[in-house]
């Protein structure tokens, strides 16, 4: 009733306290007949039973029945939408004889005709994944070259090819023929990009060309920025930014309309080591992932409208590819050489908070590309043990936002092995 003294009894230390009060005793007689007594000055029945136990049982039996009924929901609807999970191993293995292990060359490219073009050693071959056709396109005569980069054009019409002797090539894949030969480079040309009709080339010889494959001379730009070796090049979605990865740890970001002039829009030096793993992100338009080899071993997020770093993450090993999931918000590494962890192994990680969902990997030596198929849904991994390896990571697709569940059947391994040629 004394709220004061309350407080102080409950707060202060002192053992003694005042005992006065300022309530009289006609008050506190009042205050007792109006909390003990009803209006008619009968005292209050507390804790009185209302009810029979007949009705009580009846509210019992009511509430069993309601939280039966909401598990029965949730059990239907946990059926409906299984957790997604991490496939145990790969879908597929192919044999691929005599594929180069070279860190800095891309050999690999998914078609959106749903053919995969795959450089070996000196042999270009083609793959078809709905008939399990394999195709031999080319084969370079001489010990010296070889093929350091394929790429599809974005309607899969063309096969860009380029060369160790720095040669750069343009095949019509249906007809077998090649279509014409652009020159440019002094050396190696291990990275290529295509945008719309424009062809993007990185070469040994620390130079960036854009080639418009529709002109007579198709040289359009040529920008030398980097001080080694352009092993990195990715066009974003929107077709109005290129990033370039080079040999000298640096990460460049261009504006299309810009690159004639050899100004670049950000030039970012975070990296300890080579960057050729580049991938932009399919959701966030200027969202864009990196990866740095031996000495680095990060993978690096970045926001390209301000050219800053949103995350980091160590992988403590050498990052040889990046795809990001079309269908989840994730991405996924693949690793070459490490003294620590995560060797030849392929990392899923959960996007934006890049915490590890889990790892796959049965290579044994470092792999070398990844890509994914036009569904998005399968990745394959190319690796120095001669094998290429295909892994149901990404999907399928589900229809709530965000969701991340599949078919725990999408995680089992199967031993199917055939030759790629």
């Amino acid at each position: 009733m004394d709220l004061d003294k309350a407080h102080t009894l409950l707060t202060s230390k002192t053992p003694q306290f005042n005992t006065s009060s300022n309530f009289n005793q006609a008050y506190r007689q009042k205050l007792i007949e109006n909390l003990s007594l009803d209006s008619q000055g009968r005292p209050f029945k507390i804790m009185v039973f209302r009810g029979s136990p007949k009705s009580s049982r009846k509210s019992i039996r009511f509430v069993d029945e309601l939280r039966q009924e909401v598990a029965a929901i949730f059990e239907k609807d946990c059926k409906q939408t299984p957790y997604r999970c991490i496939p145990k191993g790969e879908k597929r293995v192919l044999d691929a004889p005599r594929l180069r292990n070279d860190y800095y060359s891309n050999i690999m490219s998914w078609g959106m005709n749903n053919i995969l073009a795959v450089a070996l050693g000196p042999e270009l071959y083609l793959w078809n994944s709905e008939d399990q056709a394999v195709h031999k396109l080319l084969q370079v005569r001489g010990g010296n070259d070889w093929p350091t980069s394929v790429t599809w054009s974005e309607d899969a019409r063309t096969l860009a090819i380029g060369y160790m002797c720095s040669n750069l090539q343009l095949w019509d894949v249906e007809s077998s023929k090649l279509i014409r030969s652009l020159q440019g480079h002094s050396g190696r040309i291990a990275s290529t990009a295509w945008n719309g009709h424009i062809l993007t080339s990185g070469s040994r010889d620390k130079s960036i060309i854009n080639h418009d494959v529709r002109a007579a001379n198709s040289l359009a730009s040529c920008i030398k920025r980097h001080a080694d070796e352009v092993c990195g090049l990715k066009w974003s979605t929107e077709g109005n930014r290129l990033a370039s990865g080079g040999n000298e740890n640096l990460l460049y970001i261009w504006e299309a309309s810009k690159m004639s002039s050899s100004k670049f829009l950000h030039r970012l030096s975070d990296h300890c080591a080579a960057v050729k793993a580049l991938a932009w992100c399919p959701y966030q338009n200027n969202v864009l992932a990196s990866g740095g080899g031996l000495s680095d071993g990060c993978i690096k997020i970045w926001n390209t409208e301000k050219g800053i770093c949103i995350n980091n993450i160590e992988t403590k090993a050498q990052i040889c590819g990046l795809e990001w999931n079309r269908h989840h918000k994730e991405i996924l590494s693949g690793h070459g050489y490490s003294i620590r962890e995560n060797q030849n192994k392929l990392c899923l990680w959960r996007y934006p908070s890049m915490t590890k969902v889990g790892e796959l990997g049965n290579h044994k030596s470092r792999i070398i590309n990844l890509c994914q198929s036009p569904d998005g849904i399968t990745v394959i991994s190319a690796g120095a043990d001669e094998t290429l390896r295909f892994w149901d990571v990404f999907g399928p697709p589900t229809a709530g936002a965000g969701n991340s569940m599949v078919s725990d059947l999408q995680g089992l391994l199967s031993f199917r092995t055939s030759l790629l040629r």
